[in-house]
């Protein structure tokens, strides 16, 4: 297994494996390399959905989303897709999956199914560099605070969503979210403080409006997207990207209009998140 830094703060390439085929020692390994740079890319990887589905049992338990369409033959996997008609994409805005749940999914498994000739990039950004670079008089405030998060403004009927073409796509419209985490939290493996909100599902911090929790939130916002904690993942025919939704954000460019692209993703149960 050899591995290769994407950027200086976020993820790792990793070449010379096949997950289909991985051995515990490796597998231990990978799941490190994630951990450590929160998102690896392997590439020239030959999955099929049911290896893909094997892999993530393998890692821990499967969550599946009540949102995105499943594919027909295999319902631990969503299908983030965009057809050539369609000008919204999923997951267009810098978000962190499942941060609206009570316990948010660990991660995920994303297998690239069918690309566009160009374009379709999904960019990463580090909840534990963008915390660091804050001064120490911030990071004492927000190690007190705890944030409120929820989907219902993205998934319900007159949420984002529904005003789209993507509405059809999508299911789950009916449920609500809710969740309550700390605004700084610490890596259950790795022990670094994280920044723990995003602009996806954060709606305030606890005990204040939305209207005096904006000015602070689009501050880390502001910080947490900045390009020096970035990293660009370009996918390849092939390609998988495993991330840790408590270590990172992301967002998937939305610049392919009139090709298709098919992603196959699987969602890894999380622990419970702890200041």
């Amino acid at each position: 297994m050899h591995q290769s830094p994407l950027a200086e703060h976020v993820g790792v390439e990793i070449t010379g494996v096949q997950m289909s085929s991985l051995e515990d020692e490796a597998l231990d390994a990978l799941k490190q390399a994630v951990y450590q740079n929160g998102v690896a890319v392997l590439r020239d990887q030959e999955l099929s959905p049911e290896q893909h589905i094997a892999f993530a049992k393998r890692w821990g338990g499967i969550d599946v989303n009540p949102f995105f369409p499943t594919n027909s033959g295999w319902p631990e996997i969503a299908e983030v897709r965009k057809a050539e008609t369609q000008r919204v994409n999923i997951g267009g805005g810098w978000h962190t999956d499942h941060s609206y749940d009570e316990i948010p999914a660990m991660g995920s498994i994303l297998v690239a199914r069918e690309l566009p000739p160009s374009g379709g990039d999904t960019l990463f950004s580090s909840a534990g560099a963008a915390y660091d670079s804050l001064s120490d008089g911030l990071k004492q405030t927000l190690d007190t605070l705890r944030a409120v998060h929820s989907a219902d403004h993205i998934y319900q009927p007159g949420g984002f969503y529904s005003k789209t073409d993507q509405a059809e796509e999508l299911t789950g419209q009916e449920l609500s979210t809710r969740a309550v985490h700390p605004v700084v939290i610490r890596h259950p493996v790795t022990g670094r403080k994280l920044l723990y909100v995003n602009p996806g599902f954060t709606l305030h911090f606890e005990g204040w409006s939305r209207e005096e929790s904006l000015p602070l939130l689009a501050y880390l916002y502001e910080v947490a997207s900045r390009e020096e904690f970035q990293c660009r993942v370009q996918w390849q025919p092939g390609s998988v990207a495993i991330w840790d939704n408590r270590a990172t954000w992301h967002l998937a460019l939305n610049d392919y209009h009139g090709h298709r692209r098919v992603m196959h993703r699987i969602t890894l149960t999380g622990d419970p998140i702890a200041a």
